[in-house]
């Protein structure tokens, strides 16, 4: 009986005592919200039969642990998933990488070199301090002769000079052994790390494997460490183009993980967090496309998806010439010199095969054989022998803007690197052309200057997010603005910058202006001048807005005198005019109010 529960004891100490099972989660997607972010991470691990603990790491620092979620196949079963950024095993440690044990070696000999530094410098420290502690001599009571004193001067002199230079040279070498130390430190990290940021959190999980061997997990969590804003790139070459916007995106994240080529989506609401379980549709087994595992196995990799959609091609290449390339001939097709070759037009551009087999597959749009007599027509003799006519993606085919009733959602596919540094990371969405009719700004009260503003019809159809823009007009770079959808007026305007050559005063007339003292109120008169001139060589429409003060107290009253015709706006006190200037056209425009108080009050703001 003692011996089966000792055995049984050590059985159990046995199963404690087993391994855990590390490996490394990579980045597969990003689902980016304004405050948050959905990751989805990948890894494998080779499972024997039977329950294991697995720790995973590489995930967040910080992350939702109610939102995780482990995918894996039916044949393992998670027992349970916990988060930490504290794991601690003396199986972590792995010093096996034949880089890493170099660099430590390297560090070993450099602080041996700088203990022995340190040992010497203390050495001579402590002989200063010996003669700085026996220098005093007692006079004639000493029994040392003037020869004698003299040369025990020159001797503490001497030796007190070389110990100090000994010391300062010391520590000159001690601080080119504590560089040497950085940077082989710097030089661990990098190698320890490779080409990812290792991170601090790390998943820990139990499960049930019933088939040993390699197995693919799936790892789901929000983290709230990574970030978006939109901003946009407005360029306009002349105003009367539309303006071509450069729809951007700035991500950023401090997960404590370098994203690496993701499949990125940017979504513009809150994520989900309620645990809801989720529906499974249909699963339909079908046949892969043997393209893609062709696009690995063979050099000319679009040549040959081409032949493998058309029949009627037929690839080439000289065997015996040194760095050839490959022949796209089409069936059928024939030349008086000798030369069947197919012509190659990308984007509309007569090209070769070798940049055609330079782009990548998933780079392609749309491929089309032309034959004959209609690739004649198209490209004159050079198209005699066919034509294969590529048309490359451009950046509105790898962005596709979904929009439901909540949100607006992103989806990119070119991948992307996001480093965890904190940084804004720019992420080009869409390119839009936006119909826009301009005009000119002016509030000279406010501003002398003139704003060229930039007038946009149904600008909802272009889901806008609120966001900061850069100018960019005839070419060069002119400020920022912002663009803010989220209003209810018709129309967007964007606001596209000062134009100095549209001269604009506001002048007092102090002959129309004075006060007035009437019993016991107090009447003041304001007259302004306001003058514009077109410096321009073309002509202008400008909008020009003024004001004059409005009051809530009965006590003080208000009455516009001259409004230079303007449209008033008695309930604002705005005063709107719609200008047409022609070229070195100047015109002015006058008005005047009059504010009439108690003499013993006083307006700080008139």
């Amino acid at each position: 009986m003692k011996k089966l529960l000792l055995f049984t004891l050590l059985i159990t100490a046995i199963s404690f005592a087993q391994k855990p099972i590390f490996t490394s989660a990579k980045v597969k997607a990003a689902t980016v919200y304004f405050n948050a972010a959905e990751l989805q991470q990948t890894t494998t691990v080779n499972l024997p039969v039977g329950t294991s603990e697995i720790v995973i790491k590489n995930v967040a620092d910080y992350l939702n642990e109610n939102t995780i979620q482990i995918g894996a196949p039916s044949s393992v079963t998670v027992l349970s998933v916990q988060f930490t950024q504290n794991y601690i095993s003396e199986y972590e440690i792995d010093e096996s990488n034949p880089a890493i044990k170099k660099v430590r070696d390297s560090i070993t000999l450099v602080q041996k070199e700088i203990k022995k530094i340190q040992i010497e410098t203390y050495s001579h420290q402590q002989t200063i301090g010996l003669l700085d502690n026996n220098q005093t001599v007692a006079g004639a009571n000493s029994g040392l002769s003037v020869t004698e004193l003299i040369k025990l001067v020159d001797y503490y002199k001497a030796k007190r000079t070389e110990l100090d230079n000994a010391i300062v040279s010391l520590q000159e070498k001690e601080a080119n052994w504590n560089k040497k130390l950085n940077a082989l430190n710097e030089k661990l990290v990098i190698n320890t790390q490779k080409e990812d940021k290792t991170s601090k959190g790390k998943l820990v999980l139990q499960v049930m494997n019933e088939i040993a061997g390699n197995v693919n997990l799936d790892i789901n969590y929000i983290t709230n460490a990574a970030t978006w804003n939109p901003f946009y790139d407005l360029r306009v070459d002349n105003v009367k183009d539309p303006i071509n916007m450069m729809y951007k995106a700035q991500v950023s994240q401090t997960t404590g993980i370098d994203w690496k080529k993701v499949k990125l989506t940017l979504s513009s609401g809150n994520p989900n967090q309620n645990n809801q379980a989720p529906i499974l549709s249909s699963w339909f087994l079908r046949y892969g496309n043997p393209y893609d595992k062709y696009m690995y196995e063979n050099k000319y990799t679009v040549a040959n998806g081409l032949q493998r959609k058309e029949a009627s091609l037929q690839i080439n290449q000289d065997k015996e010439a040194v760095n050839s390339s490959p022949r796209i001939v089409i069936n059928g097709s024939k030349s008086i010199t000798g030369n069947n070759q197919a012509l190659v037009v990308i984007d509309n551009v007569i090209s070769d095969m070798t940049t055609l087999n330079s782009i990548p597959p998933q780079a392609i749009k749309k491929t089309e054989v032309v034959k004959g007599a209609q690739g004649a027509a198209l490209y004159g003799e050079q198209g005699v022998n066919g034509v294969i006519i590529v048309t490359t993606k451009q950046m509105d085919d790898y962005t596709s803007i979904n929009e439901n009733q909540l949100n607006v959602s992103f989806d990119i596919d070119i991948p992307y690197d996001i480093l965890s540094n904190g940084k804004a990371h720019s992420v080009a969405l869409k390119e839009i052309k936006l119909p826009a009719t301009y005009k000119y700004y002016a509030a000279p009260r406010v501003d002398k200057e003139a704003f060229l503003l930039a007038e946009i019809n149904d600008y909802s159809k272009y889901n806008l997010l609120p966001g900061e823009a850069n100018i960019i007009f005839e070419g060069l770079y002119v400020g920022k603005t912002t663009i803010n959808p989220n209003q209810t007026a018709d129309t967007l305007n964007l606001s596209m910058g000062r134009d100095k050559k549209i001269n604009i005063k506001r002048e007092k007339v102090v002959d129309k202006s004075g006060t007035k003292f009437l019993s016991s109120y107090k009447e003041q008169t304001f007259t302004y001048d306001l003058t514009v001139r077109n410096n321009k060589k073309e002509e202008i429409f400008m909008l020009l807005k003024d004001q004059y003060p409005l009051s809530t107290d009965k006590e003080v009253t208000i009455e516009l005198l001259e409004d230079g015709k303007a449209k008033v706006n008695t309930e604002t006190g705005i005063l709107t005019w719609e200008l047409k200037l022609a070229p070195n056209e100047t015109k002015k425009i006058r008005i005047s109010y009059k504010v009439k108080y108690p003499k013993d009050k006083v307006i700080d703001n008139l």
